[in-house]
């Protein structure tokens, strides 16, 4: 009996503390940037050349375009293939299962969206037209891209699921196309309007697109999405403003600035909403940024280990804070890069500090006279 409850007392008090561990998880927020972190840079660049690296998952691993498609994972490239046919293939998504997806040649028709696990690349076909590409995949299995219809006569998005394409039209135009996808299927892209009179990001969620407008201007584009459909992109702003990178969340389109010129693009988010891209700088120059916390910070400022190198652009960010640029080595050769966050104690919040007082606390508090027999 008196076994059973110091079990059950241990049980409670380890339910207790695990709750407000989490609190103080939530706090400090998992995955998210703190202000001043910097990050160690790994060179991507093959003997052969440099790869173009767009896609990253939470295990590190990398896909893009290095004469094939490829996957780079613990220090090794791997070449993935074709689909036959012209030698040509380009990958634009992979998921923590290391599945990717991409279009290359096929031996028959000029462009197919593929599939590419367990060492095979398959050919997941189009909406009935010649040509297709995958764009994004969730870590159950599910692919969005773009693909012509029947006659070619437009090109629509598409989600693939369980061996079947299905299409998700357009706005109202002639073509669409479904960028990244979340673990629940929802997914962000771009299409044409009604009459092809502009193009505007849109959100498919739970059977249906929504058009999310612009900040202003005539354009707008979705190229990322998180767990939390939050969604990343660019849009031109009203008049001579240029294009920026904003933020979609709850309903708002947010306006994510510059480093100091003229435009910005976002292209990757992950599940903490921080954000990657390129930005110009008030000297005209292209530098990759992370957004987080309200604040664009330039991705080279936060490399002082690595002077020489020149970061340009940001494709992507994992839930683990790492992040794949191209840009410049120190000798001024195009370049591939992986930043990883330095480890670091960041100071932490005073409700933090707060809660891990009350883990604290909540340990000195147990019982310390049981017995169990």
């Amino acid at each position: 009996m008196h076994s059973r409850r110091f079990s059950l007392e241990r049980s409670r008090r380890s339910a207790h503390v695990s709750a407000l561990v989490m609190a103080a998880i939530l706090v400090f927020g998992a995955g998210s940037w703190a202000k001043g972190e910097t990050y160690q840079v790994t060179d991507l660049n093959q003997p052969n050349g440099n790869p173009l690296c767009l896609a990253i998952n939470s295990s590190g691993q990398i896909t893009g375009q290095f004469l094939h498609a490829f996957i780079y994972s613990n220090g090794t490239m791997t070449d993935i293939g074709t689909l036959g046919g012209v030698e040509f293939s380009i990958a634009y998504g992979i998921n923590d299962l290391g599945q990717v997806v991409g279009g290359s040649a096929n031996a028959n028709v000029p462009f197919h969206a593929f599939l590419y696990s367990n060492g095979s690349m398959t050919d997941i076909g189009t909406l009935g037209g010649n040509s297709a590409v995958g764009r994004g995949i969730n870590d159950v299995g599910q692919i969005t891209g773009q693909s012509s219809i029947l006659g070619d006569a437009a090109t629509h998005a598409f989600v693939y699921s369980n061996g079947t394409m299905t299409d998700l039209g357009t706005l109202g135009g002639s073509f669409a196309s479904g960028n990244a996808i979340n673990v629940s299927g929802q997914i962000a892209g771009y299409s044409f309007i009604a009459g092809d009179a502009a193009v505007h990001a849109f959100l498919y969620s739970n059977g249906a697109i929504t058009d999310l407008g612009t900040l202003g201007g005539r354009d707008s584009y979705g190229y990322g999405i998180n767990s939390s459909d939050e969604i990343a992109g660019d849009s031109y702003l009203s008049g001579a403003g240029g294009v920026h990178a904003f933020l979609y969340r709850n309903g708002t389109m947010k306006d994510l600035g510059t480093l100091g010129g003229t435009n910005s693009n976002a292209h990757g988010i992950n599940d903490s909403g921080v954000v990657v891209g390129e930005s110009y700088t008030s000297s005209s120059q292209t530098h990759a940024f992370i957004y987080a916390n309200g604040v664009m910070t330039d991705l080279n400022d936060l490399i002082p280990s690595d002077p020489g190198v020149v970061l340009g652009q940001a494709f992507g960010i994992n839930d683990a804070g790492q992040i794949i640029a191209q840009g410049y080595d120190a000798h001024g050769q195009n370049a591939a890069f992986l930043l990883t966050p330095e480890i670091s104690t960041p100071e932490p919040s005073s409700a933090c500090v707060a809660i891990l007082g009350l883990v604290a606390a909540s340990q000195l508090r147990r019982p310390r006279k049981l017995t169990a027999n």
